[in-house]
């Protein structure tokens, strides 16, 4: 038997812009994480449990393009033959296969890569089991691949940050010469990834509005908007750029407080791209009122969460102010 776990993650700057080549800064959150469990069994083929979302299922009836099914054919298509999803056999005849159960301590669809970490988790823990464990850069390249079934076209974050568990600064490849922001959407790489050095620790405040944050549907609205002016947006994504930079110099040299101010200014270009919503306004001006020294949505937003930057000894007060100001969930994390 074997088992693996991942955390969750939540990006501090530079959400959609990603998308678009420039750079985001991202942070695990320990506090929640999806595990999975791989161990021996007597029946033929590999099984899979997911009692969290009612899943109980022999891979070979899942539809190709199930999430759960996708990530782990790809860790069999990752590995040399002769390793297949017929785990056991004697004399060519199966004997027994696999059972792999998940678990996630992790919100659905709120932004803090829970579809990202069921899949590091399974990917590690499946490798492992069949005795090639594969390196970090091979585990978020197939997470990466999974994601573009959650998410369409996603910036590659998600499965970076979740990989590493460490604080990164990322980067989209590059597109070919006149292929345009599309085409960086829709690279096959999951990215450029450094860790990030922290400075000096900071303390966040997660807010759940507990409103489903549908990614695919804001990443495509915000292309829509790309296609409409894009001199208009790519300036804008520009201003992203250079906020992501100064908070990436902050964070290193550990100057916190000069996060708030920027924290809010990324929220206002958020809501220039259409992607904030009632719920996060609401908990982001909650929180700033309770002496956030900043904050914002984090994500694709239109719902999921939004970070508050805080004084350590503050954060439980803040946390109970954004509860009343009707967020479902907060969790108090330390870079």
């Amino acid at each position: 038997m074997t088992t693996s776990s991942a955390p969750g993650k939540i990006i501090l700057f530079g959400e959609h812009a990603v998308v678009y080549g420039r750079p985001a800064l991202a942070v695990p959150v320990t506090q929640v994480q999806a595990t999975a469990t791989v161990s021996a069994t007597s029946r033929p083929g590999i099984w899979i449990e997911a009692p969290e979302i009612g899943l109980a299922s022999e891979l070979s009836r899942l539809a190709p393009d199930h999430p759960l099914a996708a990530v782990i054919k790809g860790v069999f298509s990752a590995l040399p033959p002769p390793v297949s999803p017929h785990i056991f056999k004697e004399n060519g005849v199966e004997s027994g296969g696999a059972t792999i159960h998940v678990t996630s301590t992790i919100p659905v669809a709120s932004g803090l890569g829970s579809g990202a970490a069921v899949s590091v988790a399974i990917i590690r823990a499946l490798s492992a089991f069949l005795g090639q464990p594969l390196p970090d850069e091979r585990v978020s390249t197939l997470a990466y691949e999974v994601e573009k079934l959650h998410h369409g076209t996603p910036s590659g974050i998600d499965n970076t940050v979740v990989t590493y568990a460490k604080p990164v600064y990322f980067v989209k490849p590059p597109s070919p010469p006149g292929r345009g922001a599309r085409a960086r959407a829709e690279q096959s790489r999951s990215g450029e990834v450094e860790i990030l050095r922290v400075g000096a620790p900071f303390t966040i405040v997660i807010g759940d509005t507990g409103l489903f944050a549908p990614t695919k549907e804001s990443v495509s609205d915000v292309h829509t908007l790309w296609e409409a002016d894009q001199p208009r947006w790519e300036k804008v994504f520009d201003e992203v750029e250079e906020i992501v930079q100064k908070a990436r110099r902050v964070i290193e040299t550990g100057d916190i407080p000069a996060l708030g101010p920027l924290m809010d200014k990324n929220h206002k270009l958020l809501q220039e791209m259409t992607v904030s919503c009632p719920e996060l306004d609401r908990l982001v001006e909650a929180a700033r009122r309770s002496g956030a020294l900043g904050a914002k949505l984090s994500g694709s937003g239109r719902g999921g969460n939004m970070i508050a930057l805080v004084n350590a000894r503050n954060a439980p007060a803040l946390a109970e102010a954004l509860i009343s100001a009707g967020a479902k969930r907060t969790i108090v994390t330390t870079v």
